[in-house]
């Protein structure tokens, strides 16, 4: 079952502000601001989500989580102690849960310099109690947050640089009892979860192949190479993006270099039912990180000023 379609939030970060924008199917082009919120003086944002609603934005900067209203009052704020003096090398991220009432926080301690583990918690989105704490046994950068759209389990994606990425699950349950599940690998990259909820999608550190897993066994249900597109995999990569354009369709970005030494890349259509290729689609993006699929049927790239643009496939 497909959970009901709701229009989603989206962030960006433009001139200290924090710009809200809703995606949803009567929306197309260049989207404008639904919604600006300024950040509390002297914070430099490093990443933020938004309240479904509206009228409240959660962000963390390196030392800190804050949550403010739409007016600017501030809700709650957790501070990251010790403060940390490291401006680089460590970016802490937030996420809210499906049902909006709890706020996952990931801190990278260990490259922030304060003498102990990297940690994911979950506050109350309310009053920013923490609900559950997990020390982590990474050293990361940053992370990414993906929420599951049935369940509300999160998973987290942990880069570690050179030395790979962790993946791992985390749900409240009912009665506030934290249960958290790590993955068994440390060379793959979450992409992104099906819209529908049934898998999840991830590609190799080594940027050799693209693997659809089970959702929430992690089973993998298929895996594509470089050579399954027709490319030499001494001469392409699999790019850490892309993800479900709808529930039976991703995209996967190869690239490479062309003999000029210009970087290439193209965007190949994955029927997931059966695992196999199913044609490409033109993308006009600078740069392959700026798509972002929606899941049902658009993605996103970045447009003048900043804003996004959403894009549907051209009629057949």
């Amino acid at each position: 079952m497909i959970p009901a379609r709701h229009p989603k939030v989206i962030t960006r970060h433009r001139d200290g502000r924090i710009l809200a924008y809703m995606v949803d199917s009567g929306t197309s082009g260049t989207l404008e601001p639904a919604a600006v919120f300024q950040p509390q003086a002297d914070d430099e944002v490093v990443e933020s989500t938004l309240r479904s609603d509206l009228e409240r934005v959660v962000y963390t900067t390196l030392n800190r989580v804050v949550c403010l209203t739409r007016a600017g009052d501030l809700v709650w704020a957790a501070d990251f102690e010790p403060r940390s003096d490291v401006r680089h090398g460590h970016r802490p991220g937030c996420a809210l849960s499906l049902d909006g009432r709890t706020v996952w926080v990931y801190r990278p301690d260990a490259m922030a310099g304060r003498g102990g583990a990297d940690q994911w918690t979950a506050h109350d989105a309310d009053n920013g109690a923490v609900l559950a704490r997990r020390e982590l046994e990474t050293v990361g950068h940053g992370a990414e947050h993906h929420v599951h759209p049935v369940d509300g389990s999160v998973y987290l994606d942990i880069g570690e640089g050179q030395d790979g990425s962790v993946i791992l699950k985390g749900t409240i349950r009912v009665g506030g009892e934290p249960d958290f599940v790590t993955y068994p690998w440390n060379d793959r990259i979450l992409i992104d979860l099906a819209p529908d909820g049934k898998q999840f999608m991830t590609v190799d550190h080594g940027q050799e192949d693209v693997a659809f897993h089970r959702h929430p066994t992690g089973e993998v249900l298929f895996t594509l190479s470089v050579e399954t597109f027709g490319y030499d995999p001494q001469e392409t990569f699999v790019e850490w993006s892309g993800g479900y354009l709808t529930p039976d369709t991703a995209i996967v970005t190869l690239g490479g270099e062309a003999q000029d030494e210009e970087e290439w890349f193209r965007y190949h259509l994955i029927d997931v039912r059966t695992g196999t290729p199913s044609g490409e689609i033109p993308v006009d993006a600078s740069n392959p990180y700026e798509l972002v699929p929606m899941g049902e049927g658009s993605w996103l790239t970045n447009g003048p000023a900043g804003h996004p643009v959403r894009w549907t496939p051209a009629p057949r």
